[in-house]
Parts: C-alpha cells; sequence; structure tokens
C-alpha cells in the first residue's frame, strides 16, 4: 500500500539514479470520480529546482524505499501547469486535511492520508490517528518500512467529497460563482435529517457547498431539518439564483421563517428571484406575526368543490404529492376552487376516501361541524386546540366569512411547545 503522505517530498530520480525533481501532488480527474469504478490517478506531479512542473504517469515510475524511479529522462513527460484545471483534484490541495462525508458512517470525516494499492489504484481514506503521526514521524519510529502500518481505510466509494475547499473561512463568507451541480450520489439517497447532521459538522462555506451539490427538493428537505443561524449562512454562501430555487422547493411557511431571518435588503432580492407564485404565497405569510396561526400555517392543501367525487379527489392528492411534493391528510371542501377566496365548507380526511366508494360526491363525506382557527389566533393556543382534539392539521379560516386561508401542520404546532433552543421553527425578525 501507497500512502499520499510518503509521496509528497518524495525524491524522484532519472533512470540512471540522479535526482531531478520531488513529488509535490498528485492529481486525479474529477469525471473520473464521479463514475464508478476503480480509479487510478492522471498523474504525479513533480516539481524541479527551476519550479518546472511535469505530469507524471504512475505506469512510468517505480516506487521504491521512498523514492520514485522514472522509466524514462523527465524531459519527455509533459509540462503541468501551476494552476490545476477545473476538472481535476488535486489529492494534496482538495482531499489532504479536508473533511469528506462517510456515507456509511453518516458523518464528516478528516481525510488524514490518502491510499493507493500497489498498481496505483485509489483505494480510499484514512483517518485514523496513525495516518497523520505517519506525516509527521520518521520511519524507524513506527518500525520496518515493509512492515504495515496499522489504518483506518474508509473506501472511496463509501466517501463524497464536499468539493474544492481551498479557500479561507474569510473567502467562503464571500458567495461564490455557482458552479456546475454534480451528481450528489449516495448523499441525496440519506435522510435530511442526516444531511442536516452532517452540514452542522461542517465550516459554513463548507456546509453552503454541501447543500449545492444536491438537487431542489433534497437540499430544501435538508434545509428545514438545519437550525434557523446555519441556514441564514447557508443562503449567504450560496448565489442568489440557487438559494431561490431552494427556497421555491421548500414549503411556503419553511420558506418564509427562513427568509425572516434575512437582511430585508436580501429576502426582498431572493423573493424578487422567486417564480411569481410561489413568492406572492411566501410574502402574504411574511406579513403575519410569528406567533400566530397566521405565521405558523402553510397554503399547501387540497381544496376541492364539493361536488367532486371521490375518485377525482385521490387523483389530485395523487398529482399534489407527484407534482408538488404536497403531502395532505384532509381534503377541504369548498364552493369553488377555481376563486382566490373561497369558504370552507367541510372536510374529508384520506381514511375517508380510501373506504368510500369512487363516485360517492365529496360533499356526501364531509364533515361540516368544523375545528377552526383565525390567523391572529395565539400559536400556543392552536397547538392546544391541536392536541385536545387530535388534529394532524386545523384549517385557518377568515373571522369574518369563513375564507379559507391556510392550514396549520401538527409539527409546526407542536413546535411551539417545545423550549426555544429545541424548536425547529426560529422567532422571526420581522
Amino acid at each position: 500500500m501507497i500512502f499520499l503522505s510518503q509521496l509528497l517530498g518524495a525524491p524522484v530520480e532519472d533512470p540512471q539514479g540522479t535526482r531531478v525533481a520531488k513529488i509535490v501532488d498528485v492529481i486525479v480527474e474529477l469525471a473520473q470520480v464521479s463514475q464508478p469504478g476503480p480509479i487510478f490517478p492522471r498523474a504525479l506531479i513533480a516539481e524541479g529546482q527551476a519550479n518546472q512542473r511535469w505530469a507524471i504517469t504512475p505506469d512510468a515510475v517505480e516506487w521504491r524505499d521512498g523514492i520514485l524511479r522514472l522509466r524514462r529522462p523527465i524531459e519527455q513527460f509533459p509540462l503541468h501547469p501551476a494552476e490545476k484545471s477545473p476538472q481535476e483534484i488535486s489529492l494534496a490541495e482538495d482531499v489532504l486535511d479536508k473533511q469528506v462525508i462517510d456515507i456509511a458512517r453518516k458523518k464528516a470525516v478528516r481525510v488524514n492520508d490518502v491510499c493507493f494499492s500497489d498498481n496505483w489504484q485509489l483505494l480510499g481514506i484514512d483517518n485514523s490517528t496513525l495516518g497523520l503521526v505517519r506525516r509527521l514521524a520518521p520511519n524507524w519510529l513506527l518500525g520496518a518500512k515493509n512492515r504495515p502500518t496499522s489504518t483506518n481505510l474508509i473506501p472511496w466509494e463509501q466517501i463524497e467529497l464536499i468539493g474544492v475547499q481551498r479557500q479561507t473561512e474569510a473567502e467562503a463568507q464571500t458567495p461564490q460563482p455557482a458552479p456546475s451541480r454534480p451528481q450528489s450520489g449516495h448523499l441525496a439517497e440519506m435522510h435530511p435529517a442526516d444531511i442536516a447532521e452532517i452540514v452542522h459538522q461542517l465550516t459554513p462555506g463548507q456546509g453552503a457547498q454541501l447543500i449545492e451539490r444536491l438537487d431542489d427538493e433534497t437540499a430544501a428537505d435538508a434545509m428545514e431539518e438545519i437550525d434557523t443561524e446555519r441556514q441564514r449562512q447557508i443562503l449567504e454562501n450560496i448565489q442568489p439564483e440557487r438559494a431561490a430555487d431552494i427556497l421555491e422547493a421548500m414549503g411556503p411557511d419553511e420558506a418564509a421563517d427562513l427568509l425572516s431571518q434575512l437582511s430585508e435588503e436580501r429576502a426582498k432580492e431572493l423573493l424578487r428571484l422567486m417564480k411569481r407564485e410561489e413568492s406572492e404565497d411566501v410574502q402574504e405569510l411574511l406579513e403575519y406575526e410569528a406567533d400566530t396561526a397566521g405565521g405558523l400555517m402553510t397554503t399547501d392543501y387540497v381544496a376541492l368543490n364539493q361536488t367532486k367525487n371521490v375518485a377525482q379527489a385521490l387523483e389530485s392528492i395523487r398529482f399534489n404529492i407527484q407534482e408538488h411534493d404536497i403531502r395532505v391528510v384532509y381534503v377541504y371542501c369548498v364552493a369553488d376552487e377555481t376563486q382566490d377566496e373561497c369558504s370552507l365548507l367541510g372536510m374529508v380526511s384520506i381514511w375517508d376516501l380510501l373506504v368510500a366508494p369512487p363516485t360517492q360526491p365529496l360533499q356526501e363525506l364531509m364533515e361540516t361541524d368544523l375545528v377552526t382557527v383565525q390567523p391572529d389566533t395565539d400559536a400556543r393556543t392552536v397547538a392546544q386546540i391541536m392536541a385536545k382534539y387530535n388534529l394532524l392539521a386545523v384549517p385557518v379560516v377568515s373571522k369574518d366569512n369563513n375564507i379559507l386561508e391556510g392550514v396549520v401542520t401538527v409539527d409546526d404546532a407542536l413546535d411551539v411547545l417545545l423550549p426555544a433552543d429545541k424548536r425547529r421553527k426560529p422567532t422571526r425578525m420581522y
């Protein structure tokens, strides 16, 4: 097994045994990293006395006793620019001493070393303490050179790189140009709460890079699990257009809570970049006080004409899940669903829909003696009402004409009963 720590600084000799350079980096193609299958370095970067750099292919060297022996003169290898290509990954600068995601353990880990097989296949990373000691201690302190040393090898296919992390933390506070989004691989398959936990283990800049790798829906789900301060930092570290895409994929109530934590100027900028319909929904929610039903409610619900039947209601539920990721347990019955403002007439649970005949009209199934709240109802009162009547959601209606304004779901209502430091939803700034 060959370690990156052994390679960096290792002397390079020509075929005659004359020392001509030293190894300063190992380059891997970005495209190869994102594909399944074995990964091999594109080049070992050797630097000579005049600061010239050559890209040496691994098959053109022999590694023995800490020395790289070239099989042909170094002048026959192509020169390598000091600045690496965007299509390359520098193992010395982008991976070593950086944090990566251990998919199996669902956590961020530090890369103390990088491991290769004897035929130069990239095997994985070593995050053991010995991986760090190996770089600092002389060989005699670790034992015989040929004796294998203990490592905590995490296979390369089990990790995901967060991104190019050479920027300083100060630089990370400035929004960087949005990179092309690579496939997020196994990361997107993780539970949003696990992704959020990983984000909390990273610096704000790294957390923003991780979120940017995800598709909009996964990023939105993860953002809803992240604490308030880190949410704000992420939105400040990514380009406004990307931030707007993520906000659009979030529930309007969650997006409103998040925007309320930003400066008014930044919030208005993101609202302008969002699609008109989503932006209007969020702006409407921002008008309500945070500690009221209006501040808790979402406008993601399913409202249908009372004359529609069970089959049409179930089809509408399926459509909203597939197209808008709106998941509901109640269908609200109104006189005219096409109107922006319509009076609430009744409610049907999804369980009743599942057992009712497909052709039965909703008006024959709906409950008309409803528990409702008004937009200005105190948030704690809303939670107490939902707990008293064992409701999964409660409709919010206008005080005068029973217009359906939105719905408060049980997770948001009960959130207000938790201690402030345990809540998912923050206190709004405005």
